[in-house]
This record gives C-alpha cells, sequence and structure tokens, in this order.
C-alpha cells in the first residue's frame, strides 16, 4: 500500500510527490526518488498509479463531481459504490479524457497528467475502460476477437487478412485461459452467454496490457455462478492490474474483498472495508436505507 493507506490524499499531498518527481535526472528521463523516470511510463515510486484531486464538473449549473480527491494504489482493486447520480460515471470519464474536468488534478502515477491527454493517447498510455454492455464483434470467433484486441487502431478486416504472429498466439492462449474461455476460442461470440460475453471484453482489455482497468457493473444481468466467476477472476488480476470496479450489487463487493468508496453528490462520502461503509450511519442514510 501506498503511504495513503488507501485514503483520500490531503489537499497537497499529491502535487508534492510530483513536484519531487519532477527534479531534472538524466539523459531521456527525470528523477523520481533516486530513479530514472522515461517520458511517458507510469511512474508508480509512490505505489500509487492513479491520483484525483480537488476535481469539479458541472453540467448547466450542477456539479456531477464536486471537489473530489481519492487515490487508487498500485495493483489494487477498489469498488466504487454510491447512489444514481453520485458521479460515479462521470469520474471515469474524466479519468478516460471523455469529460474535462473545470477544475482539479488527474494524474496517472506522479507524471501523466490526463487533464492534458486525448482519450486514445490515454488508452494507449496504459488504462482500459470496460462499459457496462458488452461490445464484442458477435460474428467473429472468440480468438478473432482477441486478436482484434491485439490490433489496436487498424481496421478489424485488415486486421483478420493477416497473419497472426507465434508471439501473439501465447498471448491470446495466455489471455483465454485467464478469463475462462479456452474451450470457446473457435466459437462466434454471438453464441456466447452474457457472462461469458463480458469475460471475452476483460480479456480484449487484458490483451492490450494496461496497467489500470475500469470496469463499469460488470456483472449486471449475470446469473449467481457468471457473478461468482467473475469476482474470482477480477481477484487474480488484482497485483498484476490495478482494478477499479464501479458497482451495485453488494453481495459482488463483498465477493471482491476489497476497499470501497463510497460517493455522494460528486464528492466521497466513506471509505475503507464493506463491513466499515455498510455500518456509517451517512451511508445507510443515502444508499443502503435502513
Amino acid at each position: 500500500m501506498s503511504e495513503f493507506h488507501g485514503r483520500m490524499p490531503r489537499p497537497g499531498e499529491a502535487q508534492a510527490l510530483r513536484d519531487e518527481a519532477g527534479s531534472t535526472g538524466g539523459e531521456g528521463g527525470s528523477m523520481s526518488g533516486g530513479h530514472v523516470v522515461v517520458p511517458g511510463q507510469i511512474d508508480v515510486s509512490h505505489k500509487v498509479i492513479l491520483y484525483l484531486e480537488g476535481v469539479t464538473v458541472s453540467f448547466d449549473g450542477f456539479k456531477a463531481l464536486n471537489d473530489l480527491s481519492l487515490s487508487i494504489d498500485n495493483g489494487e482493486m477498489r469498488a466504487i459504490i454510491g447512489p444514481n447520480g453520485a458521479g460515479k460515471t462521470t469520474m471515469m470519464d474524466v479519468i478516460t479524457g471523455k469529460t474535462r474536468p473545470d477544475s482539479g488534478k488527474v494524474f496517472l502515477g506522479q507524471t501523466l497528467d490526463l487533464t492534458r491527454m486525448s482519450e486514445p493517447v490515454i488508452a494507449r498510455s496504459g488504462i482500459g475502460r470496460k462499459f457496462q454492455k458488452p461490445s464484442v464483434f458477435e460474428q467473429a470467433s472468440v480468438l478473432e476477437n482477441l486478436w482484434l484486441a491485439c490490433q489496436g487502431e487498424k481496421s478489424w478486416l485488415r486486421s483478420l487478412r493477416e497473419r497472426i504472429a507465434p508471439g501473439q498466439v501465447r498471448r491470446i492462449d495466455e489471455v483465454m485461459e485467464t478469463v475462462g474461455l479456452s474451450d470457446s476460442r473457435d466459437r462466434l461470440a454471438g453464441s456466447l452467454s452474457h457472462g461469458q460475453k463480458q469475460w471475452l471484453e476483460i480479456g480484449m482489455l487484458l490483451i492490450q496490457e494496461p496497467k489500470l482497468l475500469l470496469l463499469d457493473e460488470p456483472v449486471a444481468g449475470l446469473s449467481d455462478e457468471e457473478t461468482e466467476k467473475t469476482a474470482v477472476l477480477l481477484r487474480q488480476l488484482a497485483g498484476r492490474h490495478s482494478v477499479v470496479v464501479v458497482e451495485h450489487d453488494m453481495h459482488f463487493v463483498e465477493q471482491l474483498g476489497c476497499r470501497v468508496t463510497v460517493l455522494h453528490q460528486g464528492h466521497v462520502l466513506a471509505e475503507g472495508d464493506l463491513a466499515s461503509v455498510q455500518a456509517d450511519p451517512r451511508v445507510i442514510e443515502v444508499y443502503l436505507g435502513r
């Protein structure tokens, strides 16, 4: 865990860490805590991969985010919960560059200022986002979907005409094994169950080797068995990746066994393990009910 131990950075703490990271180093990089930082790479020398500090977003006078501050440790899994309109989706939009904040700071590691980067650049920098509804090529096989995900910005027709390199085959096989779809490699994606489509899309993100995964309600519409398998999958991914899960299903959040942040009216209402959050009178009042 970072020196923040999962709590929100106090005002100025995130900036102080980045200022330390910015001192001049050797050729082609800068010094951060005694090591060289390569431009464009994620510097997690302070064990924190994502900072949001004082982030505010307004839509026609309504503050979707209101001075939001939080930090995610490198390799951590964090669940984000809260009532509708709490700012969960807007927070994800800000992190991925879809929405620009009115004010505040958003950094990937110590040095990558996400507010100055476009959506495609942010995606290439190591952030993968999965929306609630799975988005896969239903007329392509599981193998072909993962192959297409390897190809980045190439058109899917052009990608399918190219041969899969041996190294890519090995990587695709590894990802299929990770998401539990090895036995379905030649099946059309359209024939998969809803849960399998969710796992395939997670695999399509993993094939791009993101450092940070943002998952929006990954078990919506899944059976109990599929929900349990998804929890196992995400627990396996944590550590190798940082994982942020926006979710309403409290049983699923319990299965994740991770730290929980509760958003309300665009800012952090409570944070901690699930039991302590569920016992917080403020959370009971605005979200869980009695």
